[in-house]
């Protein structure tokens, strides 16, 4: 398949509140999205880079420049028929799994466009709508937390994802297990927490979480001391920003390192990346589950159709567009198809696409590419 156009847009979206974590608390989301046409179809991708490069070290301006300057002029006017290839042209090029997702995402689902599928069938998956669960970051009070959480328990959702960071972390979990004896929680510290903190952890036991999401700093000895900490606590430890590849991946569970991975596109480099890690730790019996960036309902859906496939057995972060936003700059909006799980595609590749206007609107950079 030719690729015939490539467009980049940097867009900064609007939350509907200040989401709060150990790294900043959020005003917009800053994500890039990329349509791309080959062959008489287009299709749209989504990789969602934080503004700041806390997270990891891609950030939305050096992700954008390197897609731009240095990634999409090595597809344009190519032939590219399978994602493999197109890795292999952009190879070059170290680290930067944002940058490299951006593109990798949308040749999936222009792929799937061109071949009649439904993304998620493309992938490999067969399930027709997937579980999703609910975040919640750092909030005004413990009241404001638990109303927050009955609600979401409400509609039916079958798990709950807590923000832990200093000053937001024992006492809050105490709070919420002796209101909700038996409900399912994990608990996300972003990476805000030291081996000094083992003892922290280890007090956490005996709340049955089912998992610690990313507690210790990702860095050089991150594997090593994660690996440390979980044969040292009984709640399993979740990868998320250590689970940078399928090598990383590969090497977490030889040390250890964990008894969880998150996954998320972007943060892995893209779909494949995606699918080879969800099968490598389903042979090492262990359970992934699809994390999110606050994408909109663009990325939401390409997450939806990658939860589909077989490893991914916990409830993923894949979020009703009217949870973070006011107005979705993808449309169709992503909504609930039941208590606590989202509907996959119908329509080959994914039914969204931004809106023209919002896009316009929203739009801080772009560029485009044409043959």
């Amino acid at each position: 398949m030719k690729i015939e156009s490539i467009d980049i847009y940097w867009v900064k979206l609007p939350l509907a509140f200040v989401w709060k974590t150990s790294y900043a608390d959020q005003h917009y989301t800053d994500t890039i999205l990329v349509r791309m046409e080959g062959e008489g179809h287009y299709a749209w991708g989504e990789s969602c880079p934080p503004y700041i490069p806390g997270y990891s070290a891609d950030h939305t301006v050096a992700t954008f420049h390197t897609v731009r300057e240095h990634m999409a002029p090595r597809i344009i006017g190519q032939d590219i028929e399978s994602a493999e290839d197109l890795l292999d042209r952009i190879a070059f090029v170290k680290g930067n799994q944002f940058a490299r997702a951006a593109l990798e995402i949308a040749w999936w689902v222009l792929d799937a466009k061109r071949r009649g599928m439904p993304l998620a069938r493309l992938l490999g998956g067969t399930r027709d709508r997937v579980a999703v669960g609910a975040d919640f970051g750092v909030q005004d009070s413990l009241d404001i937390l638990l109303q927050k959480i009955q609600g979401a328990i409400d509609q039916g959702f079958p798990r709950i994802k807590l923000k832990f960071r200093p000053g937001w972390d024992l006492p809050m979990v105490e709070a919420v297990r002796s209101t909700f004896p038996r409900f399912t929680f994990h608990i996300d510290c972003n990476a805000a927490y030291t081996p000094a903190d083992t003892g922290l952890f280890r007090k956490l036991d005996r709340y049955h979480l089912a998992m610690i999401e990313q507690p210790l700093a990702d860095d050089g000895m991150s594997l090593i001391n994660h690996a440390d900490l979980q044969k040292r606590i009984e709640t399993p430890v979740c990868l998320d920003e250590s689970a940078l590849s399928l090598a990383h991946v590969q090497a977490a569970i030889r040390l250890g390192s964990c008894k969880v991975v998150n996954i998320k596109m972007a943060r892995v480099g893209g779909l494949t990346a995606s699918r080879d890690i969800q099968a490598l730790c389903a042979e090492h019996e262990i359970p992934c589950w699809v994390g999110g960036m606050l994408e909109s309902a663009i990325g939401g859906a390409i997450c939806a159709e990658l939860a589909t496939l077989p490893n991914f057995t916990y409830p993923g972060d894949i979020f009703p567009s009217s949870y973070f936003y006011k107005n979705d700059i993808g449309k169709p909006e992503i909504v609930l198809s039941g208590p606590g799980e989202v509907a996959t595609s119908r329509v080959p590749g994914i039914a969204q696409e931004p809106d023209a206007d919002l896009l316009k609107k929203w739009t801080a950079e772009h560029v485009s590419f044409r043959v």
